[in-house]
């Protein structure tokens, strides 16, 4: 079974599955489809996160995340005039390095070696190729990022040259076509994911990169490696919850979950007032600690696995107040991605993720390779004494976080979500609606959801609900002191989510979001 935010790309990975291949090879056609046929969520030019679960062994994962450009100093943005903050778009956004496609290559690499994968990158990136080469349908959620960011994207190299039709937005149903970028993919498919990095490819965009005054050189490519990492873990009543670690907030979405469970969240009316009163509750306590220690790794005081212990985990829910919305200063992050999971008949399960960050990255569409480079970077300080301060080789603070879990009874579950801070908060949703309460998958990712704070596309700091929940609900949080916000009854602000549990005796069950074009598909 896979499932995936756009339908295509869920194909893409049941088309892997049928012809034998495993989990992981099923997540690297998925993953390059999505990156065309979702262009506005993610693109090569981002950065990815792999959980990974074989049957019996303990689980893994893959941090293919770039680092800052040896050259992006502090110093190199004060001689642009740039002291304050590093701008969401155009050249100096472009900071960091791409790492999805070197995530590529560790899976795959980790496929043939562990798993006895045998599909070439060929057969993998071949859906991918095809869609760029022959185009593909404009989504409406496509048509509709490009005409509300057109005014800051449009002047970027490259944008309109890639993303508008003649000068127009490209309405939905219309047909995109991405032919250098097939040319690309196409080249990686046959030369190797190391093109990217060290190849003539590197050296292709190395070259563009200087030339939209991006910090990056063609050394920083080719000293970027993915990094086989073991995950964080969380002991849980219902069994062990894994997320991603730093510079990822994964730490931040097995918080949660470990608050709610010492406040025994499943004894809480799933949907009721005080049940979204204490996930939100427990989202600001957590919240709280991602601001105080969360970074690069090699820059935090402590391990992040020090904060789940069961002692913190209880220190934190002791300060929930129940009745009461706790003071709420607003520093949620902006960001857009894509999550996908896979699990096949073996019962290996992958939960993934890969973005670009804003909407469009940095808005650089690299003219020789057609690769939009993302804008993580713009998530560091210029200011020294911040604790996501810009340094070079540093990496950047991630709101990407994939989720796995094992439960006590057998069942595997993979979930997650796009939506920068919103990931952690619809993590939290999917798994006290199916796990804690029993919630079929898909009506607990179609049910009524909740964010607090801002996501891709939205400025306020409010808690907004979809206009689904119940009136009474709704009046219950603002008495409680909740600064409420009513939005669409399926309104892409809360992401787009996607949840696959298989249970011990190989039956599987997904969901997919009806805010997104996605899918589950199985046989």
């Amino acid at each position: 079974m896979a499932v995936a935010p756009h339908a295509a790309a869920a194909q893409s990975a049941l088309a892997v599955l049928r012809e034998g291949g495993n989990a992981i090879e099923a997540m690297i056609a998925a993953a390059a489809t999505i990156a065309v046929v979702y262009p506005h969520m993610n693109s090569i030019g981002g950065d990815s996160f792999w959980l990974l679960h074989v049957p019996g062994e303990a689980p893994g994962a893959i941090d293919a995340c770039g680092a800052a450009a040896q050259r992006a100093s502090r110093a190199w943005y004060a001689e642009r005039g740039l002291t304050r903050t590093i701008p969401p778009r155009g050249g100096v956004a472009a900071n960091t390095v791409a790492g999805t496609v070197s995530g590529w290559g560790a899976a795959h690499r980790l496929s043939r070696q562990a798993l006895g994968g045998r599909l070439p990158l060929t057969r993998l990136l071949a859906d991918a190729v095809t869609y760029a080469r022959d185009g593909i349908p404009v989504t409406a959620s496509q048509s509709a990022l490009t005409a509300a960011k057109l005014g800051e994207l449009g002047a970027q190299p490259g944008f309109a040259e890639t993303f508008l039709d003649a000068g127009d937005v490209p309405p939905a149903g219309s047909r995109f076509f991405q032919t250098r970028l097939a040319d690309t993919l196409e080249r990686i498919a046959v030369a190797g994911t190391g093109d990217f990095y060290h190849g003539e490819l590197a050296q292709s965009m190395a070259g563009d990169l200087a030339r939209v005054d991006s910090p990056l050189t063609a050394r920083d490519l080719a000293v970027h490696r993915a990094q086989l990492v073991d995950p964080l873990q969380l002991a849980h009543s219902a069994g062990t919850l894994y997320n991603m670690t730093p510079p990822t907030q994964g730490v931040v979405s097995l918080l949660i979950l470990g608050i709610l469970d010492a406040l025994d969240i499943r004894s809480v009316p799933q949907g009721s007032a005080d049940y979204v009163h204490l996930c939100v509750e427990a989202t600001k306590m957590a919240f709280r600690v991602r601001d105080a220690q969360l970074t690069d790794p090699r820059y935090m005081k402590a391990p992040a696995q020090t904060l789940l212990t069961p002692e913190h985990v209880r220190l934190l829910a002791l300060q929930v107040d129940r009745r009461h919305a706790a003071p709420w200063g607003g520093r949620t992050q902006a960001g857009d991605t894509v999550w996908m999971g896979v699990i096949d008949g073996a019962g290996r399960a992958v939960s993934f993720i890969q973005s670009i960050y804003h909407e469009f990255g940095s808005g650089i569409v690299l003219p020789g390779s057609g690769v939009n480079w993302q804008n993580r970077g713009c998530s560091f300080s210029l200011d020294g004494a911040a604790l996501n301060a810009l340094e070079p080789g540093r990496k950047p603070f991630h709101t990407l976080n994939p989720a796995l879990a094992r439960l006590n009874d057998g069942r595997t579950v993979v979930y997650g979500t796009m939506g920068g801070d919103g990931q952690p908060q619809t993590q939290c949703a999917l798994f006290t609606r199916a796990i804690e309460h029993g919630m079929p998958v898909q009506a607990a990712v179609s049910a009524p959801r909740w964010l607090l704070g801002r996501t891709w596309g939205q400025a306020s700091e409010t808690l907004k609900l979809e206009s689904r929940f119940d009136a009474a609900v709704v009046r219950e949080l603002a008495q409680r002191g909740h600064d409420v916000e009513i939005i669409g009854a399926y309104d892409e602000t809360v992401g787009h989510a996607g949840m696959i549990i298989r249970r011990a005796d190989g039956i599987l069950e997904g969901g997919a979001d009806p805010r997104s074009n996605g899918a589950v598909a199985a046989y």
